[in-house]
Parts: C-alpha cells; sequence; structure tokens
C-alpha cells in the first residue's frame, strides 16, 4: 500500500511540472524586469471629498502645500503610528509651525489613511514600490526625503498579459 501511494504521489508531481513547463511565465526577472506602473500614485481629491486610485507606494511630500497641521499624523496614529511630526526651518508662510511628516516604513502598512487626511493635498503616494533596507534606521525617511520625487529607472519594464505571460517593453 505504501509503494503504491508513492508512486501515484511520484506520478502526480511529474504530471505537474509536465503542464506547467509549457505555460507561459508569469513571474518577473527582478531586478532586471520591473513592474511598469501607469499613471500616478494614490492621491486624495479634496475638492471632491474621494481617493483616487493609483499604486500605494512611497510618499510624495508637496512642501508648498504642507500646513504642518498633523492631520496625517492623526490619522496615522490609530492605525501603524509612522507618522510622526519633525521641526525643521523651511520659511514656508503656509507652515508657520515648521511642522512636516516624517515617515518610518518599517511601520508603515500603506493604507492611505494619510493622504486621505491632508486637507491640503500635499500627501499623495507615487508608484516607487523598491523600499528596501539592510538596517531599520533606513527606512526612516526625513521630510527632505519625502519632497524628493522618485527617481526613475533605466532597466526593462514588464507589463502583465494573461495569456502570454509577463511582456517585456521599451
Amino acid at each position: 500500500m505504501g509503494a503504491l501511494s508513492s508512486v501515484k504521489g511520484t506520478l502526480v508531481a511529474t504530471w505537474a511540472g509536465v503542464r506547467s513547463a509549457f505555460k507561459p511565465r508569469m513571474t518577473l526577472r527582478y531586478p532586471d524586469q520591473k513592474l511598469d506602473l501607469q499613471g500616478p500614485g494614490y492621491h486624495f481629491d479634496p475638492k471632491n471629498g474621494v481617493g483616487l486610485p493609483g499604486f500605494k507606494g512611497r510618499h510624495l511630500l508637496r512642501e508648498d502645500k504642507c500646513t504642518g497641521c498633523q492631520l496625517c499624523a492623526i490619522a496615522c496614529d490609530g492605525v501603524a503610528v509612522a507618522i510622526e511630526m519633525q521641526t525643521m526651518v523651511r520659511n514656508r508662510p503656509q507652515n508657520k509651525k515648521n511642522y512636516w511628516p516624517a515617515v518610518d516604513y518599517g511601520r508603515c502598512v500603506f493604507c492611505g489613511l494619510c493622504v486621505d487626511a491632508c486637507p491640503f493635498d500635499a500627501l499623495s503616494m507615487t508608484n516607487d514600490y523598491e523600499l528596501s533596507a539592510y538596517d531599520k534606521a533606513s527606512l526612516k525617511y526625513t521630510p527632505d526625503m519625502l519632497m524628493t520625487p522618485p527617481p526613475e529607472f533605466g532597466t526593462a519594464k514588464v507589463k502583465f498579459d494573461p495569456k502570454k505571460g509577463t511582456v517585456t517593453h521599451g
């Protein structure tokens, strides 16, 4: 009985391997291929009061719109406690307190509540998903780091097609 079940298990495993050998590749060859995310990242439209769809990656802070109201940190406080306000002198007329958000990506869950809470559209999320680091201190982004737009990479971008698998382009 044991020999029969091991032969059956071997045949089932072999058949699964043969069956999937001729299907298109559905995985990326990272870091040579990267996912091509179209459009802007997730952001909130304060005029209509709705969040506009987009990828929830690294945050982008617009210093000309931030007032230091701390609503992003308050919204994050009940979820991940990833945003803390830091004092930084930038001499902006709309931010008299000189409070700016800093994000700890070691704690962030990328829920987007901080973006929804900002009534001035100062905080949005970009398509930048490469946030890995070797230590926890490198995951803490200062306000200056959040004000810098994400870099464009020169590697091959990939789109996913359910029939052809992953397809490299431009």
